[in-house]
């Protein structure tokens, strides 16, 4: 068994998509995880998912040596976050107490007022997750490869600091260091804004009365995915991060009146530009966003033709694979009305030509 940074046993309270990850994780790693939810049913689940062990005492008055956490990590809604860390702090006085909810200001600012012991108190946030939740959601490498805030603060000692990060580490995850303010204003142009820009769009297919949506293709399905996320969770997120996210909206609202004021009359002088610079503004906003392994993207694109037949995409990667070119990234798309699906295949630009001729070769369709 590796090493771990992370000494057993971890608490996790909260048994949904991210606890039950992160236990998953640490049982992988031969870390003895104890688990905690309000919800028997929530608990029982992850338990018998292999998430960790129930645990036998809610606090260091009636748990054995063995059953007292060093690291507990709460995984439990927003709204609730703040009060189950002050809790959780006067449970275990011996432990280091983190949260992984997707706002860190709140809980921190709660922790701060109530007069809990803050030293032992970190919040953090990995950049993962699912459309889907619960506890049978987990996955053992949710956070392999993904970003993980520490939000430290004033108080923060180094061996908390070290805790955190390590469990982090253990998880494969790349950990960030930043103040709660500022994770606050970054998850808000990455994460929330873009939530209600997807439910916003979604929310106008309702108005679709000549079934328009029946034509839709990669486009609309990109801009729409996370519009299926869970509403109550995140109600519960923007109502904690609200200005932030307000004062993004409010900017982003303007470049919408003055797109459809250029639009309704594009014979007027300037309107042509004003479209054209506001295209030319989201080209290089869109250049910024990490590509694989966090760099910038400078991949090109091959889009395949794929008959809609069992095994059709798995032959296709191996015949790939077999030419020696790496698939950096991957969009699958249905051609509506027909039998045949495109798959669009990321490179890097200097194989490009290699790819066309290897896949000509093989008989395989290239869309042009």
């Amino acid at each position: 068994m590796t090493p771990t940074r992370t000494n057993s046993p971890v608490l996790v309270v909260g048994t949904g998509l991210l606890g039950s990850s992160v236990g998953l994780g640490l049982r992988r790693l031969g870390v003895d995880v104890l688990l905690a939810d309000a919800s028997p049913v929530a608990l029982g689940l992850a338990a018998d998912y292999g998430a960790g062990r129930i645990a036998p005492a809610a606090s260091h008055k009636t748990a054995a040596p063995e059953d007292t956490p060093r690291i507990v990590v709460v995984c439990v809604p927003p709204d609730v976050a703040g009060e189950v860390v002050v809790a959780q702090l006067e449970n275990w006085p011996d432990a280091i107490v983190t949260d992984v909810t997707s706002v860190k200001s709140a809980p921190l600012e709660h922790v701060r007022e109530t007069g809990a012991d803050l030293s032992r108190y970190v919040g953090s946030h990995p950049m993962a997750g699912r459309e889907t939740g619960g506890p049978l959601a987990g996955r053992a490498d949710l956070f392999t490869g993904r970003p993980w805030v520490v939000a430290s603060h004033e108080e923060t000692t180094v061996f908390g600091l070290q805790e955190v990060e390590g469990l982090a580490l253990d998880l494969g995850s790349n950990v960030v260091s930043m103040t709660a303010e500022d994770h606050d204003d970054a998850v808000a142009l990455i994460s929330h804004v873009p939530q209600l820009l997807s439910t916003a769009m979604a929310e106008r297919l309702l108005d679709d009365v000549k079934d328009a949506s029946a034509l839709a293709g990669g486009g609309l399905r990109d801009v729409t995915r996370i519009a299926a996320s869970d509403p109550t969770l995140w109600s519960q997120i923007l109502a904690a991060n609200g200005p932030r996210v307000a004062r993004i909206l409010r900017r982003l609202a303007e470049d919408v009146v003055d797109l459809a004021g250029a639009l309704e009359d594009m014979e007027k002088p300037g309107a042509r530009r004003k479209v054209a610079e506001h295209m030319l503004a989201g080209n290089e906003g869109v250049a910024r966003i990490p590509g694989k392994h966090g760099s910038r993207r400078t991949f090109t694109n091959v889009t395949v033709m794929i008959d809609d037949r069992p095994g059709q995409l798995a032959r296709l990667f191996v015949e790939i694979g077999e030419a020696g070119i790496n698939v950096e990234e991957l969009d699958l798309e249905h051609s509506p009305g027909a039998n045949i699906g495109l798959a669009t295949i990321a490179v890097l630009p200097e194989v490009r030509q290699k790819l066309l001729d290897e896949l000509d070769a093989r008989g395989w369709k290239v869309a042009q």
